[in-house]
């Protein structure tokens, strides 16, 4: 039985990936279950379906392919082969950025005036709150928007990305789709390890 809240499904069109290690510093060749968190990620993108792509490889060949793209972050190793592929179908066949997502636990707070200076507010409702984790996949429309000239990325850093696709397409463009715990986006060693219990295998 399938523990998560989506089903398993076999990706219905090719679509390419790219584990995105730029701006991530060392952390993603640390360990977990005894593999660097980028294996880990990259492995779990090639049970997915994703045809990873070497980095030298322009991202306007992928936009000549037609294909979906999958950007994944090695932050989120743990992320399920079973998500990764069922955001790829719904940027695919809705065509959608879909955006994994989880609840954000931490109490968040208004803070006022510039730095040196700044006054700490009104706690954030986190109801409306969500941290993005992984995967970000892009549908054909977008990738051949986006790399189709030889353009790029707006950036590597998917809150960011998140942000600047939702100003470029518009908020109806972009689905965030609720990420099981497994996806969650490590910070450091004591992440690893929390992560590492969470998925111990045994």
């Amino acid at each position: 039985m399938n523990p998560h809240p989506y089903d398993a499904v076999d990706i219905s069109a090719p679509v390419s990936g790219i584990v995105v290690e730029e701006g991530r510093g060392a952390l993603p060749f640390h360990l977990i279950h005894g593999e660097s968190l980028v294996a880990a990620a990259a492995w779990a993108a090639g049970e997915a379906g994703v045809d990873l792509v070497d980095l030298t490889v322009a991202l306007s060949v992928v936009a000549e392919r037609g294909e979906a793209l999958v950007l994944h972050d090695p932050l989120c190793p743990a992320t399920p082969p079973d998500f990764i592929a069922s955001c790829a179908d719904r940027a695919a066949v809705d065509d959608v950025v879909a955006v994994g997502v989880r609840p954000v636990t931490d109490t968040v707070k208004e803070v006022t005036g510039a730095a040196g200076a700044a006054t700490v507010g009104a706690t954030v409702d986190r109801d409306g709150l969500v941290a993005v984790c992984s995967p970000v996949v892009l549908p054909p429309s977008v990738v051949g928007d986006l790399f189709g000239d030889g353009g790029g990325l707006p950036s590597t850093d998917f809150v960011e990305l998140v942000a600047a696709l939702r100003e470029r397409y518009g908020d109806d463009r972009v689905a965030l789709v609720d990420a099981p715990a497994e996806a969650r986006r490590v910070g450091g060693p004591d992440d690893i390890a929390v992560l590492e219990a969470l998925t111990d295998p045994r």
